[in-house]
């Protein structure tokens, strides 16, 4: 069976292939994908900030119906409505410890499928996936929503790893995509959540998802963390922007004892950050370091997603159709630029 699949054939070059999909292994599920929305790694490697071995056959932001599985499936049926997490080896060490984003097998954009072809290929009409990677959604939640789940996925395990507890302040350092979701997160986990950011529309966006703001353009965001804090400053910082400037700025607005700070973001090149160690020391604060997403995240993503923890469409900017990827990709490189949906199916 063929797919029409979206290729990054050149660094500002995407287009639609009919490619052959892989049969059907027994743990494998075919998929018939509504929405995949573009990742923030991915317009990087179109833009050519981030470097990704080419031809890439993207997407691992996706949504769809289950119409096929395999023989030895037992956890999604045909008719199942399902979002993407991580394909990895349930048996490899990692995985068996629960740390499934370090599985050593785990599908990644750098790993070549044996058709040549780099990446997930799940911005696509039809996809082969793992069982492994299905989560159960709603029907009756948006696809470009249900898409979503990968990236809150990573939200969930960042806080996870965070340390942070009911009632606590946090501060996010920037509300694109992966600041909202950080906060959201956080948010539903009882806590007090400050988003700074200095782009009207996101700060808007921000607002009407309840978070309070702080607009970086009409004030001195550290002094303004200590005022809401009553001096005190923030239980924990989360800085999901890939500036240098951010990392002093978390510092000036943790508290002065036991402050937490998780950095989520990358930066493309890559940010300083000059730290004193004694700083952490005396100040004993505990700087953690988030990447990725194990299946514990994902069951939290999906559960957030199917309740409604929060109205999560805001977090889609446009829905474009598959046969129109440049474009899409265009727009997704666009400064400010929530998530660009990608719709799968002509109808």
């Amino acid at each position: 069976m063929k797919a029409k699949t979206a290729v990054l054939t050149a660094v500002e070059t995407a287009e639609v292939i009919d490619r052959e999909l892989p049969e059907l292994g027994e743990h494998d599920v075919l998929v018939k994908i509504d929405a995949n929305n573009i990742c923030t790694s991915e317009y990087g490697a179109f833009n050519g900030a981030r470097k990704r071995p080419l031809p890439l056959v993207f997407g691992h932001e996706w949504a769809g119906t289950v119409v096929e599985v395999g023989s030895a499936v037992d956890s999604v049926a045909v008719g199942d409505y399902i979002a993407s997490g991580y394909q990895y080896d349930p048996y490899s060490e990692p995985s068996r410890e629960g740390r499934t984003s370090e599985c050593t097998k785990l599908q990644s954009a750098d790993h070549p499928n044996p058709d040549g072809y780099f990446g997930n290929a799940g911005c696509a009409n039809y996809a082969v996936a793992k069982e492994v990677a299905c989560y159960k959604i709603d029907k009756g939640i948006n696809p470009s929503v249900a898409a979503l789940l990968e990236p809150l996925g990573t939200c969930c395990a960042g806080f996870r790893r965070f340390g942070i507890e009911y009632g606590q302040t946090v501060v996010v350092i920037g509300a694109g995509t992966m600041g909202v979701l950080n906060a959201l997160v956080a948010k539903a986990h009882g806590c007090r959540v400050i988003i700074t950011e200095m782009m009207p529309k996101k700060l808007e966006t921000a607002a009407k998802l309840g978070l309070e703001t702080i607009d970086v353009s009409k004030c001195d965001p550290v002094e303004k963390v200590r005022e809401l804090t009553g001096g005190k400053g923030a239980d924990g910082v989360i800085i999901a922007v890939g500036a240098s400037g951010a990392y002093a700025q978390a510092l000036e607005m943790a508290k002065e004892k036991r402050a937490h700070l998780l950095i989520f973001a990358a930066g493309y090149p890559a940010p300083k950050w000059e730290l004193d160690p004694n700083t952490v020391h005396y100040r004993r604060m505990v700087i953690v370091g988030s990447y990725g997403a194990d299946a514990v995240d994902f069951r939290e993503a999906a559960s957030m997603i199917n309740m409604g923890a929060a109205d999560f469409s805001q977090l889609v900017e446009e829905k474009i159709p598959l046969d129109k990827i440049q474009e899409a990709f265009e727009e997704a490189c666009k400064p400010g630029m929530y998530r660009i949906s990608v719709q799968c199916q002509e109808d």
